[in-house]
């Protein structure tokens, strides 16, 4: 029959280690006097409810014989703990709070125990015996010695004739103690008589107790041996130093074919207590582990079944354990306890800062960390980011490749960027864990998305923005191509002001001016480089001209190509007009209108595809389906708002090359320019944010000059702004534009029903009574101009729209020119000058306003002529004509254009006259397909009813003829 045999269980010291202490107590009563008839001592016993430990400090009285007396007073601790700064004393207190009062068993209690041992205030310590007084009494006291002295204790395993014999030694200080003179109390401390020895080893009292119960030996068969060394030994082993005095130490032979010839294995096992991680390292020796913090022997048998034992490699194991006490200052005291595993508190030791730089440190050793992913509630990933870039360079960008990885998982570039986004160090590895990002790498890796265009496996960088790569990346980070072209861009783009001239294409039917001929050279330039850019001259300074001759280069360059140039609806008539006038070869194809084809197949038959920015919302899906030559962005200020439909829109468009017109890149702040140069050059400028706090908010908010510095230096290549104080030399005194305005649907409407009764009052009239009574052909004709400005001047409700083109592009320009020039609006008619008005106070824009019935003229013509913030000065045809000297003005706008343009010219010498130091642009406004465009024609054509209606009086109107009329109101004469 199988021998029996007690079960070993060793003392749990795993249950929430470092126990924090209680709150201090406020009110507490005074301490008493220190003097010579009182003493403080120790007394130590059971506690009343529990089978604990306690300890408590007490003060008594002493008779004259010295012996103790009452009345015993406890002292709290918390009230003297304040009283010193000594770490001992310190310690001491906190010893005596924990052990004063009911207390949950830890790991922290053998730690605790010492530091009250210690006792460095050299109390006496008194054992209090609770079966002869609850309460502490003179007679319950027995002076005790209490210490922690050098205590060994071995277990002798021997084997005689197939029995095992199991033995054990206990030497106190050196002197051999039998068993039988030791008991154990509160499972710390081994007691003979007066003497109280506290354990440094935690687990030795349950083993001391388990020898206790057999009479200090085991007398085992081999089989029971083999079952008590599964059961019992395997953990007693662990705590307490067994021999085995029958084993031999293996052979080479027998570590070879064992396994255990090679170094051992370092493992570092994680373990979750409650609220606390404990680390616990094991030495791994071919298949076998033992813990690192042991003395456990390592024995095995060889195939004939003979045992053996293998040393363990003791400078391996110091080495091993010297690396682990280095990573946290708790680990060297903890290695006081005699635990097998180190510990700390869960949030202490998710610390990134200290197990990313403690995991890296072991591993870089070759300790195996397992178990931290098992930890409750744990994603983060064990692993220190190991962060590579490469910088290669593809057809119009620099491709950055960004590997990120946490030991051999790795961190996607979307899920980077999202971590970036969420200004979060975690980052979502492909695993399922969270790698953590340095704080370094982090703010690095937002520059780069803030720079580049995140894609699926790369960020891109576009060439445009070259400068930027050697300020964001390392030069070993850069490919040897990347660097060659860095080189030459730097060198391409060092000198803009001295590019090599265009050479003028031969379709061009105009002069080019020397800064138009620059402008036409930077194109090329850009295009070369295969750059957009925004070509911002003033209003006025051909702006036009030089695009439709880089459009007659690049086909001179590259063949046909068709060119897509999206314009406001009311300039499509210039556009037109001006691509027909210089250059008749370019076939233009207008897609605008109700009735427009959605085929673009048909757009390969011409140069030139004219569309409108509402069109193009509503056409997009199959115009980005076209790859057009260029795309041109006139009056770009359509898409300063990144946010807005027209932006996004214009992003989809797919072509070789972009550029944008506009007179005010900055209209209202220094983000315009952000959308509009984003659309030309992708990613030249970063994202919307990095945009706006690096420069936006810098320049406008803080006027701060560096900022501005730095985003002219970025954008200055790309950007071609001439004033015309910059130009001057090349003006002419007086420039004369025409600017068409393209009446909208509704207006149309109301003018060709207008018409249309003129038309047909004509032809219903004889000869003889439109030559005597041409006043009422007059008055229709007044009709159409009104119309032609504005619905609203005539009295019509069955004609009634509020829309005006004329007012729609007026206000457009003023906008676009008031910031930097002031601006004479002309008109005949005041009914369209107040219309103007109320549309220029939405926009809160200062002006003057001079009619017939103004009594003050000098007074508001010289407020306008020297108050900077009146930028526009309203004035009728006939109060303004003669006798005004508004020389403050460089841009004259005549709303409404008359028979004779003597009137016009007397309007516009207001600011072109004497006294005037700058150059003055003139624009009339003309709706085309209507009277106004039919005097022009033939104003242009010099023909002799134009000479004639220029001194045109009552009887010139009575010598036209019906057909006359006709031919000017659009009919057939």
């Amino acid at each position: 029959m199988e021998e029996s045999y007690p079960p070993f269980e060793p003392f749990d010291s795993t249950d929430d280690p470092e126990s924090l202490f209680a709150a201090y107590l406020a009110s507490q009563p005074k301490l008493p006097e220190a003097s010579a008839d009182t003493r403080t001592i120790i007394v130590i016993g059971r506690h009343r409810y529990y089978n604990l430990f306690r300890a408590q400090l007490v003060s008594c009285s002493l008779s004259s014989t010295g012996e103790l007396k009452v009345p015993f007073t406890v002292l709290n601790p918390l009230d003297l703990v304040w009283r010193t700064e000594k770490p001992e004393e310190l310690k001491f207190y906190s010893a005596i709070a924990r052990f004063q009062s009911f207390y949950e068993k830890s790991a922290t209690d053998t730690a605790s125990l010492k530091a009250l041992v210690r006792n460095p205030l050299r109390y006496t310590f008194y054992l209090h015996d609770s079966d002869v007084s609850e309460k502490i009494t003179a007679k319950s006291l027995t002076p005790v010695q209490v210490t922690q002295p050098g205590i060994d204790f071995k277990v002798r395993i021997g084997l005689n004739s197939d029995v095992f014999s199991v033995t054990s030694d206990l030497f106190i200080n050196g002197t051999y103690f039998p068993l039988s003179r030791i008991n154990v109390r509160y499972s710390h401390f081994l007691v003979s008589d007066d003497a109280w020895y506290l354990c440094s080893n935690p687990h030795l009292p349950s083993v001391v107790t388990y020898f206790k119960k057999h009479g200090g030996e085991l007398r085992l068969p081999h089989d029971s041996f083999l079952h008590f060394q599964q059961q019992v030994l395997a953990r007693m082993e662990t705590h307490v130093p067994v021999e085995h005095t029958y084993l031999k130490p293996a052979t080479k032979a027998q570590l070879r074919s064992k396994g255990f010839a090679g170094p051992p294995e370092k493992v570092l096992y994680l373990i979750e207590s409650e609220n606390y991680v404990l680390l616990q390292p094991f030495m791994r020796y071919g298949e076998i582990e033992v813990p690192l913090l042991s003395n456990k022997l390592i024995y095995d048998q060889e195939k004939m079944g003979r045992p053996f034992f293998v040393a363990r490699n003791t400078e391996a194991e110091t080495a091993f354990t010297k690396l682990l006490i280095q990573q946290h200052p708790h680990f060297w005291e903890q290695l006081d306890n005699m635990l097998d595993y180190f510990y700390l508190h869960k949030d202490r030791f998710l610390d990134e800062a200290w197990f990313l730089d403690a995991f890296d440190n072991l591993a870089a050793d070759g300790v195996t960390i397992l178990g931290f992913n098992d930890l409750q509630g744990n994603k983060l990933n064990q692993h220190k980011a190991n962060i590579a870039i490469n910088v290669d360079s593809g057809l119009n960008w620099f491709n950055v490749t960004v590997n990120v990885k946490f030991g051999r998982r790795k961190a996607s570039l979307k899920q980077l960027k999202k971590a970036v986004v969420n200004k979060s160090k975690y980052v979502l590895i492909d695993d399922g864990t969270l790698g953590i990002i340095p704080e370094e790498w982090l703010q690095k890796l937002k520059v780069y998305f803030d720079t580049g265009i995140a894609g699926e496996e790369q960020l891109q960088i576009p060439k445009t923005n070259f400068a930027v790569l050697t300020e964001l990346f390392e030069d070993y980070m850069l490919d040897e191509l990347v660097h060659k072209e860095l080189w030459w861009y730097q060198a391409q783009l060092s000198n803009v002001e001295n590019i090599s001239p265009a050479p003028i294409p031969a379709g061009l039917q105009t002069t080019l001016r020397p800064y138009q001929l620059q402008g036409l050279s930077w194109l090329n330039f850009l295009d070369d480089l295969q750059f957009g850019g925004c070509l911002a001259d003033d209003m006025g300074l051909g702006k036009t001209v030089q695009v439709i001759a880089f459009m007659l280069l690049l086909r001179e360059k590259r063949g046909r190509h068709t060119h897509l140039l999206v314009v406001p609806t009311s300039l499509i008539p210039n556009w037109q007009a001006e691509l027909n006038r210089f250059a008749p070869s370019l076939q233009v194809y207008i897609h605008h209108g109700p009735n427009r084809a959605k085929d673009i197949a048909a757009f390969q038959e011409y140069d030139v595809v004219i569309t409108t920015y509402n069109t193009l919302l509503s056409d997009i899906f199959f115009l980005k389906k076209y790859t057009f030559g260029y795309t041109f962005l006139d009056e770009s200020q359509n898409i300063k708002n990144p946010n807005s439909q027209r932006y996004k829109a214009v992003c989809l468009l797919q072509s070789y090359n972009r550029v944008v017109l506009t007179g005010t890149p900055f209209e209202n702040n220094t983000f315009d320019i952000y959308a509009q140069l984003s659309f030309v050059n992708p990613g030249l400028l970063g994202t919307r944010t990095y945009f706006r706090n690096t420069y936006a908010m810098p320049i406008d908010k803080f006027k701060d000059r560096r900022s501005a510095q730095a985003l002219q230096e970025k954008i200055g290549p790309f950007v071609l702004r001439r004033t015309k104080a910059e130009v001057a030399k090349e003006l002419p005194d007086k420039t004369e534009m025409v600017l068409y305005c393209e009446m909208g649907e509704e207006q149309r409407q109301v003018y060709d029903t207008a018409e249309q009764e003129l038309r047909d009052y004509i032809n219903a009239r004889g000869e003889e009574e439109l030559t005597k009574h041409p006043m009422h052909v007059l008055r229709g004709i007044t009709k159409l101009r009104q119309i032609c400005n504005s619905p609203l001047l005539i009295d019509d409700t069955k004609l009634f729209t509020d829309v005006s083109a004329k007012i729609q592009v007026l206000l457009q320009q003023i906008q676009n020119v008031a910031r930097y020039h002031k601006v004479l609006v002309f008109s005949q008619f005041v009914g369209m000058l107040d219309l103007i008005k109320v549309e220029l106070e939405k926009e809160h824009i200062t002006y003057a306003y001079l009619t017939g019935s103004t009594r003050n003229r000098g007074e508001v013509v010289n407020q306008f002529q020297r108050d900077e913030a009146i930028r526009v000065f309203l004035v009728s045809l006939k109060a303004g004509g003669t006798g005004l000297n508004l020389t403050a003005a460089d841009y004259v706008f005549i709303v409404d254009p008359w028979w004779n343009p003597a009137v016009e010219n007397q309007a516009i010498d207001r600011s072109y006259r004497i006294g005037q130091e700058k150059k003055v642009i003139a624009v009339r406004l003309i709706c085309p397909n209507t009277v106004e465009e039919k005097i022009q024609i033939l104003q242009q054509n010099k023909s002799q009813l134009a000479t004639n209606l220029v001194t045109a009086d009552n009887s010139f109107f009575r010598s036209l003829t019906k057909g006359d009329w006709l031919n000017l109101t659009g009919g057939n004469g």
